[in-house]
Protein backbone atom coordinates (compact mmCIF):
# COMPACT_ATOMS: atom_id res chain seq x y z
CA UNK A 1 0.00 0.00 0.00
CA UNK A 2 1.17 3.32 -0.84
CA UNK A 3 2.86 5.30 1.91
CA UNK A 4 1.54 8.16 1.68
CA UNK A 5 -1.96 6.93 1.86
CA UNK A 6 -0.96 5.05 5.35
CA UNK A 7 -0.22 7.91 6.47
CA UNK A 8 -3.23 9.66 5.73
CA UNK A 9 -4.90 6.70 7.38
CA UNK A 10 -3.17 7.04 10.48
CA UNK A 11 -3.41 10.27 11.18
CA UNK A 12 -7.11 9.64 10.36
CA UNK A 13 -7.43 6.58 12.77
CA UNK A 14 -5.30 9.63 15.72
CA UNK A 15 -8.13 12.01 15.12
CA UNK A 16 -10.63 9.11 15.53
CA UNK A 17 -8.89 7.87 18.36
CA UNK A 18 -9.06 11.21 20.17
CA UNK A 19 -12.60 11.52 19.39
CA UNK A 20 -13.65 7.90 20.50
CA UNK A 21 -11.67 8.76 23.76
CA UNK A 22 -13.11 12.68 24.13
CA UNK A 23 -16.61 11.13 24.02
CA UNK A 24 -16.00 8.13 26.73
CA UNK A 25 -14.58 10.30 29.06
CA UNK A 26 -17.54 12.45 28.77
CA UNK A 27 -19.50 9.96 31.14
CA UNK A 28 -17.11 7.04 31.95
CA UNK A 29 -13.77 6.91 32.95
CA UNK A 30 -10.09 4.74 31.97
CA UNK A 31 -10.12 1.19 34.02
CA UNK A 32 -6.78 1.67 35.98
CA UNK A 33 -6.42 -2.15 36.22
CA UNK A 34 -8.45 -3.75 32.67
CA UNK A 35 -6.62 -1.84 29.44
CA UNK A 36 -9.05 -1.12 27.28
CA UNK A 37 -12.04 -0.91 29.52
CA UNK A 38 -14.06 2.09 30.57
CA UNK A 39 -16.49 2.24 33.54
CA UNK A 40 -19.41 4.40 33.20
CA UNK A 41 -20.28 6.49 36.03
CA UNK A 42 -22.77 6.07 37.95
CA UNK A 43 -24.87 9.49 37.46
CA UNK A 44 -25.13 11.89 40.64
CA UNK A 45 -28.18 14.42 40.88
CA UNK A 46 -29.04 16.91 43.72
CA UNK A 47 -30.79 15.74 47.05
CA UNK A 48 -34.50 16.03 47.13
CA UNK A 49 -37.45 14.93 49.64
CA UNK A 50 -39.55 12.04 49.55
CA UNK A 51 -41.01 10.82 46.02
CA UNK A 52 -38.79 13.62 44.31
CA UNK A 53 -35.49 11.99 45.52
CA UNK A 54 -37.19 8.13 44.19
CA UNK A 55 -37.56 9.67 40.63
CA UNK A 56 -34.19 11.25 40.83
CA UNK A 57 -33.43 7.60 41.75
CA UNK A 58 -35.37 6.76 39.07
CA UNK A 59 -33.81 9.09 36.26
CA UNK A 60 -30.28 8.18 37.44
CA UNK A 61 -30.61 4.35 36.80
CA UNK A 62 -32.40 5.44 33.59
CA UNK A 63 -29.42 7.29 32.45
CA UNK A 64 -26.84 4.72 33.32
CA UNK A 65 -28.43 1.89 31.92
CA UNK A 66 -28.85 3.80 28.57
CA UNK A 67 -24.62 4.91 28.73
CA UNK A 68 -23.71 1.10 29.37
CA UNK A 69 -24.30 0.12 25.63
CA UNK A 70 -22.95 3.41 24.38
CA UNK A 71 -19.54 2.92 26.17
CA UNK A 72 -19.79 -0.59 25.23
CA UNK A 73 -19.70 0.39 21.34
CA UNK A 74 -17.07 3.16 21.85
CA UNK A 75 -14.93 0.81 23.24
CA UNK A 76 -15.13 -1.74 20.87
CA UNK A 77 -14.30 1.20 18.07
CA UNK A 78 -11.84 2.13 20.42
CA UNK A 79 -10.14 -1.75 19.66
CA UNK A 80 -10.79 -1.41 16.28
CA UNK A 81 -8.85 2.09 15.91
CA UNK A 82 -6.04 0.37 18.23
CA UNK A 83 -5.79 -2.77 16.17
CA UNK A 84 -5.66 -0.73 12.75
CA UNK A 85 -2.69 1.63 14.55
CA UNK A 86 -0.53 -1.17 15.55
CA UNK A 87 -0.78 -3.16 12.14
CA UNK A 88 0.17 0.34 10.89
CA UNK A 89 3.06 0.90 13.49
CA UNK A 90 4.17 -3.15 12.30
CA UNK A 91 3.82 -2.60 8.99
CA UNK A 92 0.96 -5.35 8.73
CA UNK A 93 -1.75 -2.76 7.48
CA UNK A 94 -3.42 -3.75 4.12
CA UNK A 95 -2.09 -7.34 4.62
CA UNK A 96 -3.68 -10.36 5.06
CA UNK A 97 -3.56 -11.97 8.50
CA UNK A 98 -3.49 -15.39 7.01
CA UNK A 99 -1.35 -15.29 4.14
CA UNK A 100 0.42 -11.99 4.53
CA UNK A 101 -0.05 -10.60 0.84
CA UNK A 102 -1.02 -7.35 -0.09
CA UNK A 103 -4.66 -6.41 -0.20
CA UNK A 104 -5.76 -4.69 -2.93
Amino acid sequence: MDKKIIQGLKERLERDKENVEKELSSFAKKDDKLTGDWDTKYPHFGGGAGGERLEQAADMVEEYVTLLPIEASLELKLQAINSALEKIKNGNYGKCEKCKKAIS
